[in-house]
């Protein structure tokens, strides 16, 4: 087994373990038993609990990057696709805790912990919400002065909302599919989305 197949097996086991047992009651010889490799060989990857923890966390924010980046790469208007990455985000956020189980505690009670490993995340999703309003500036369909800004904005606003988003108390009761129309009011209220008469258009100030 290659060694980039045996540090991944090693991660999926400690994902599951964390998962089913929580952080602080899985120890390093539980996943070295686990995964039938051994202490010596997982310390020769990890050199402690906290370091495979952030393994996992990080494999974690790839599977909502690549997804992310998927809807970035959409044939859509950009109007549709920050919709759907503000959507995309929460809802992967979401599906990512709700399938870790009691590594959801975990989550939330090592926020700093998580907080490192999402900082190339954060950066890589900031310049997405970069690249679409700048095709949509250019295609006139948003009113925006200043790019960087707004990007910065629009993804402290989502970060902001995971919580909530997770717990069920953003618009309790309402399913996403009856909440975009409402949500994208207020973001194209935000970003001047401009439309001309023959596409349906007025300004939404």
């Amino acid at each position: 087994m290659s060694i980039s197949k045996t540090r991944q097996k090693l991660v999926d086991v400690a994902r599951q373990l964390f998962a089913r047992n929580g952080l602080e009651n899985t120890t390093m010889n539980d996943i070295a038993q686990a995964s039938g490799k051994g202490r010596r060989t997982l310390y020769t990857y990890f050199s402690s609990k906290e370091d495979i923890y952030y393994a996992v966390i990080e494999g974690e924010l790839e599977r909502l990057s690549d997804k992310l980046d998927e809807v970035a790469a959409r044939n859509v208007r950009p109007q549709d696709k920050i919709i759907e990455l503000i959507y995309t985000h929460l809802s992967m956020i979401k599906e990512t805790v709700v399938r870790n189980g009691n590594l959801r505690a975990a989550f939330f009670r090592n926020i700093w912990m998580v907080e490192k490993v999402r900082k190339h995340f954060d950066e890589d999703e900031i310049e997405l919400f970069r690249k679409v309003y700048t095709d949509g500036k250019r295609e006139g369909e948003f009113d925006i002065d200043n790019v960087e800004l707004v990007a910065d904005i629009t993804h402290y606003c989502i970060k902001g909302l995971e919580v909530p988003y997770i717990c069920g108390r953003l618009g309790h009761g309402i399913t996403p599919e009856a909440s975009k129309p409402l949500v994208a009011k207020v973001v194209y209220g935000a970003l001047g989305k401009i439309t001309n008469k023959n596409s349906d258009s007025v300004r939404q100030d």
